[in-house]
């Protein structure tokens, strides 16, 4: 099996617990070694891109994390002390909502803000590509929100490739990418409005769709001939209102 990640991209992979997901992270990354057959990132083996800093492993365990300096300084550590890189922590800080913090010692902080200190460092090293495994699982809905705003706004602005390893789904849809993971192997891989519309399929393997898909295909069980290719919520709105609008032509 032949699996690429484009550069500059958002590839987002899903699955139920055991699929393989965190495992291919790890290879990804070179923490883990493949039984078999070749990872390469830019033609190079995998080890040595981590070795160069060019990808990133970012977990949801910041149990195995030993913080060491104030919030701010936890940003600056592995870079170089510029006035740019001093910006980039303080601007990264705002977005993750912890500035205020910036002069504690994470470990006054709750978990879920640790974890967002732990994604923020990564991301002021300016890597070419990072992998997050299930990275915002310890988040409530609002820090996931910030979170995945700042990731996608790197990757629009700065070319970041990201792996996004993840169990939520409206997530997903706003990737590149989505490879659906199940049993160790590839089970379904394309664009997000290509994948989600696959909803018994990926029911068959025991996931979820963004919730506007759900709604879509509940409404279409119900005799309402509704595309599911219409992931956003205006999307989604929209085909609603078209579909009840005719609807209420008809009957006049």
């Amino acid at each position: 099996i032949f699996l690429a990640f484009p550069k500059g991209k958002v590839t987002a992979i899903t699955g139920q617990n055991g699929a393989g997901k965190t495992t291919l992270a790890q290879i990804l990354c070179g923490l883990a070694k493949q039984t078999r057959g070749h990872i390469l990132i830019d033609g190079k083996k995998a080890r040595a891109a981590v070795r160069r800093r060019e990808i990133y492993y970012c977990g949801n365990d910041t149990s195995t994390q030993f913080f060491t300096a104030s919030v701010a300084e936890e940003l600056l550590l592995n870079t170089e002390l510029t006035e740019e890189s001093k910006d980039r922590a303080r601007n990264l800080l705002k977005e993750f909502g912890l500035y205020e913090y910036r002069d504690a010692h994470p470990s006054a902080l709750s978990g879920g803000q640790k974890q967002r200190v732990a994604i923020a460092g990564v991301l002021a090293m300016k890597p070419e590509c990072i992998v997050l495994d299930e990275a915002t699982a310890m988040l409530d809905p609002i820090g996931r929100s910030e979170v995945i705003s700042t990731i996608e706004r790197l990757n629009r602005d700065e070319g970041i490739t990201v792996v996004l390893i993840t169990h939520h789904m409206n997530e997903a849809e706003h990737a590149d990418r989505v490879i659906v993971m199940n049993e160790g192997r590839v089970a379904m891989d394309g664009a997000p409005r290509e994948v989600f519309a696959q909803v018994e399929k990926l029911k068959s393997i025991g996931l979820t769709v963004p919730d506007t898909v759900e709604l879509l295909y509940e409404l279409r069980g119900a005799g309402c001939d509704l595309p599911l290719t219409a992931i956003t919520v205006d999307e989604c709105a929209d085909a609603i209102a078209r579909c009840f609008g005719k609807s209420a032509k008809e009957d006049n």
